[in-house]
């Protein structure tokens, strides 16, 4: 066998079928459109147009939504990091982090970060650090003496830090009302009872002045 004698298996590929170019061929003329019509013309196009009745496209239910806030993992799995340790791109004896793995090869683009799946089969005794992982991948790290250390990717831990903020914030906004809100409740009160004590003296003297008279 030799490359000028490769060949398509019979019937893979089919003859493109030329139109308008002479009636002979029996596709000449209005090349197989017919005479006049919408159809007949260029730039037409009635994908699912259904004559003026409702399209199917619009008789189907929404359904769903696209997350805008979605997260892009890389999956690298157990078996990669293990031919990665025996070719010696990556070291047993350190901490083995989505940096690590990204030096080695095993991705291009960390994305939002790296979630460790347990497909194939790990020996060597290492600690990962990655954004997340399965169960099953974290117990065949532990089986092979290592551990899984999920950080969790970077935006979830400035988002989490955010929600922390504004929580406090919010907290002790809520104490300062209700601080607010005692002390003028005890002015209120401290007024009243000044009135009060003011009132009876004038009461008292009026007393006075009429047995005095």
């Amino acid at each position: 066998m030799k490359l000028n004698q490769l060949r398509d298996n019979p019937g893979a590929r089919k003859v493109r079928n030329r139109v308008g170019r002479g009636n002979a061929s029996g596709h000449g003329g209005t090349a197989g459109r017919g005479h006049k019509g919408q159809k007949s013309r260029s730039g037409v196009s009635l994908l699912g147009f259904e004559g003026g009745q409702m399209p199917l496209y619009r008789r189907l239910p929404k359904r769903g939504f696209k997350n805008p806030f979605r997260k892009k993992f890389v999956a690298v799995n157990i078996g990669l990091i293990q031919s990665a340790v025996d070719r010696g791109k990556l070291d047993a004896s350190k901490p083995v982090n989505e940096e690590a793995l990204q030096a080695a090869g095993l991705f291009k683009r960390r994305h939002d970060g790296v979630r460790l799946l347990a497909k194939g089969e790990i020996k060597a005794k290492l600690t990962i650090e990655v954004a997340g992982a399965s169960e099953t991948a974290k117990a065949a790290v532990a089986a092979a003496g290592g551990k899984v250390v999920v950080t969790g990717s970077e935006d979830a831990k400035v988002r989490k830090a955010e929600m922390a903020e504004r929580y406090a914030a919010k907290k002790a906004e809520k104490l300062a009302k209700a601080e607010r809100a005692a002390s003028g409740k005890d002015d209120q009160g401290s007024k009243a009872a000044k009135k009060g004590a003011s009132a009876k003296k004038d009461s008292k003297d009026k007393a006075a002045g009429k047995g005095g008279g």
